[in-house]
């Protein structure tokens, strides 16, 4: 969302997106090279490197993020220790689970990343977004 509010052509840094959402460089290094595989951000090497979102990752929906990103293919993580769950068989809950993983994706399908940061959040971005703190 941050590299889509500075659409006005700014690049930003993996360290000036952490710091910018409150989120560890570790943490934003990894997504930024995830998104970037995925054709969502276009990226620059090298010391000067940074990046930027692209307009494949403009035009994506919030869903089809969503599922790219997620690799599971289950809600909920069923294994214990010693195997699965005993209660397993004729569980309800993954059924529930799946149709609630749906659901949310459908409300969420009109959206696209572009939809997402208001009017004034765009164009170039103060990277001082850090010193903002919810209350």
């Amino acid at each position: 969302m941050l590299l889509a509010a500075g659409r006005g052509g700014e690049l930003l840094t993996s360290q000036q997106i952490a710091d910018g959402v409150g989120v560890p460089y570790s943490h934003v290094s990894k997504a930024v090279i995830r998104l970037r595989e995925l054709g969502l951000v276009d990226v620059t090497r090298g010391r000067p490197g940074a990046a930027a979102i692209s307009d494949p990752g403009m035009a994506a929906t919030v869903p089809a993020l969503l599922r790219s990103l997620d690799t599971r293919s289950t809600v909920a993580d069923c294994h214990i220790p010693n195997g699965d769950c005993p209660m397993s068989v004729d569980c309800g809950l993954q059924g529930a689970l799946a149709r609630a993983r749906d659901a949310f994706y459908a409300e969420l399908d009109a959206v696209d990343i572009s939809q997402l940061p208001h009017q004034r959040q765009m164009g170039p971005l103060s990277v001082s977004l850090s010193t903002c703190r919810p209350a």
